[in-house]
């Protein structure tokens, strides 16, 4: 499939990729990626794990994904990467453009004549900000669970009974994860209520929503891209409509060319970046 080809989105909004890291959904994200051709990409933090990134664990697979961040640049494509806790080492770098690319900590966009604010999240965390050990080291815990998880789905599924969310389980039933949860929704819509946003759209939670907040004689949607790791979503914006976008492997039909996603050979960072020089000559 050629990339002029590809479904057309006006704006692309992914989160919570977590590359570097077990939990991630990288050979799916790829499949994604190869079948749309946004005209805006924004990645809304944490798309690489440096909390937990080792030379050791880096696959063929997650170099695609940023393969195919790049290709979309070299086509084009306007790519925001907004920073998050887990890729804050990139906050240092913030306003800083190269060409297409711009690095920075959050983002006010007008999407037809609506005011859309942008930002990662993490910001809210209390844990972030008084004991960023102690969320590394739940970051790690929760890298574990994904594991058992597949480990467990593997089973589940032999006996035919499909897969289960270990961390949506724990998330559901323990009331101070419901309670966290909506106390950051609840920020950060008053926040933007506040400065009068019509659209707040973070991430940090993995918890993928749309929805329309209605308070005080004003009104809001509040959106979360969710994540790769369990829910494997984004947030598209086209034709004046948002979709929330679950992916489904059967609905996204590639070439025979582009099917053939080959992740067994890696590639080094400088073979990443001098194929993006070949598609920028090409393009």
């Amino acid at each position: 499939m050629k990339y002029e080809n590809r479904r057309e989105v006006e704006l692309l909004v992914l989160s919570d990729i977590h590359l570097g890291t077990y939990g991630c959904h990288a050979v799916e994200l790829v499949r994604y990626l190869k079948s749309v051709r946004p005209k805006t990409l924004v990645l809304n933090g944490d798309i690489i794990d440096m909390w937990q990134f080792s030379k050791n664990y880096f696959p063929a697979s997650h170099m695609a994904v940023l393969k195919e961040i790049l290709r979309m640049l070299s086509h084009g494509a306007v790519v925001y990467y907004i920073t998050g806790n887990h890729d804050e080492m990139l906050r240092k770098f913030a306003g800083l453009n190269f060409g297409n690319l711009t690095i920075d900590n959050k983002l006010v966009l007008h999407l037809d004549g609506k005011k859309t604010w942008i930002f990662h999240g993490d910001v809210f965390d209390v844990s972030m900000k008084y004991s960023k050990w102690a969320a590394k080291l739940g970051g790690k815990g929760y890298d574990i669970l994904i594991l058992v998880n597949r480990w467990v789905n593997k089973i589940s599924e032999q006996f035919g009974r499909g897969k289960i969310s270990l961390s949506k389980k724990i998330k559901e039933s323990v009331k101070a994860a419901v309670k966290y949860i909506a106390n950051f929704e609840d920020i950060a819509i008053n926040l933007a209520m506040d400065k009068d946003f019509d659209y707040v759209i973070c991430g940090h939670i993995h918890q993928p929503t749309i929805r329309q907040v209605n308070r005080n004689n004003k009104s809001i949607i509040y959106l979360n891209s969710g994540d790769w790791i369990e829910n494997l979503t984004s947030l598209e914006y086209h034709n004046k409509e948002w979709s929330l976008i679950h992916f489904d492997h059967n609905k996204i039909k590639l070439s025979l060319e582009e099917e053939q996603l080959d992740f067994e050979v890696g590639a080094s960072y400088k073979e990443l970046f001098t194929a993006f020089s070949l598609e920028l000559q090409q393009s």
